[in-house]
């Protein structure tokens, strides 16, 4: 009975697990291209150096939790997939996968914590 469920199933997982895959690659075009847009607008202004850099620190911030988030969902869609085709190599492939994205994510975000910290030490220096 469970394997005649999960035969009925696997389609609709993997059409969420592609749903996934799609997903990830629009947040991640979105956030590149709302942090272009902000870029841009920074360049146009002509803001000195450091205030160029200032502003650049909270662009490379703001791009840097659409990453996350797209790397959060690449996760999620490797654990569906793994769940529907539960071979060993899958299991292994899911883990290195898994290990590999937990890692870059890690340091995106402790990047990302810097840089908020470096704008609050900036923001005290001009007040």
């Amino acid at each position: 009975m469970k394997n005649h469920l999960l035969v009925l199933l696997t389609p609709f997982f993997e059409m969420l697990v592609l749903i996934l895959y799609i997903l990830c690659v629009l947040v991640l075009l979105w956030g590149i291209v709302l942090a272009m847009k902000d870029f841009l607008t920074s360049e146009m202004s002509h803001p000195t150096l450091k205030k160029s850099a200032y502003v650049l620190t909270g662009i490379r911030s703001f791009l840097g939790s659409y990453i996350l988030l797209s790397l959060e969902i690449l996760i999620a869609a490797d654990i569906v997939h793994s769940i529907i085709n539960p071979s060993l190599q899958d299991l292994i492939t899911l883990g290195s996968m898994v290990a590999i994205r937990t890692v870059m994510a890690y340091f995106l975000h402790k990047e990302m914590l810097d840089a908020k910290k470096e704008q609050q030490e900036e923001d005290a220096k001009i007040q």
